[in-house]
């Protein structure tokens, strides 16, 4: 069993300074196993990390984070930037063109462009939503997805989505699986994957709303 953050940002966010070198840093300390760098559409942070990490003991997915016209999609596995402000149907296609996951990251949260807020999941081909992201401030968004991810059998993330470097591994996945890319990919299709970890504290929440604004000028 390994420890994943699948949903962390980098300085190649518009809402993040937070350097690749404190990022592997805090994952370390915290026996993060395996990341993700999901930047908001580019992948630019997650192929650097990947250079950076290649004779490391630490696992970088890529991913990136695509604004979808409905809300965020993770490509996780996308190693290739996919247009944003497409429809998320096709944004799906696209990342299930390159072999990769669309992971729904706070699915629930209106004012952090949760996809589930507008679009059916019915109508799209989802492979797994985060029911543990840690930037939560309003419980009922975890909760209401956890709710749909047993009722549903979609495989359940936790994640950081950590927009500075500290919060790294604030939630996180446990993940049976090989410590290699394409193995981490299946083990997460087939719901061998348990989301653990903490949610946001008060103390955190002015940052939060920083970070808020800023999304809602960058999207």
């Amino acid at each position: 069993m390994y420890k994943m953050d699948s949903h962390i940002h980098s300085e190649y966010s518009p809402d993040s300074k937070s350097k690749l070198k404190d990022i592997f840093k805090v994952a370390k300390n915290k026996n993060i196993d395996i990341i993700g760098i999901s930047d908001h559409n580019t992948v630019e942070g997650s192929k650097e990390a990947r250079k950076l990490t290649k004779n490391d003991d630490l696992l970088v997915i890529p991913s990136i984070e695509v604004s979808a016209l409905e809300g965020h999609i993770l490509g996780f596995g996308c190693e290739e930037k996919i247009k944003r402000d497409l429809e998320a149907a096709e944004t799906i296609d696209l990342i299930h063109d390159q072999g990769g996951l669309a992971i729904i990251p706070h699915p629930y949260c209106f004012y952090r462009h949760g996809l589930l807020c507008k679009a059916d999941y019915k109508e799209l081909k989802i492979d797994a939503i985060e029911t543990k992201n840690a930037r939560f401030v309003i419980g009922y968004c975890n909760n209401k997805a956890k709710k749909l991810s047993k009722k549903e059998n979609l495989p359940g993330l936790g994640a950081s989505d950590a927009h500075y470097y500290k919060f790294v591994g604030d939630c996180y996945s446990k993940i049976d699986c090989e410590k290699d890319i394409d193995s981490v990919l299946k083990s997460i299709k087939k719901a061998k994957v348990e989301a653990l970890g903490k949610g946001t504290s008060n103390i955190r929440l002015s940052k939060y709303l920083f970070d808020f604004k800023i999304l809602k000028k960058y999207g």
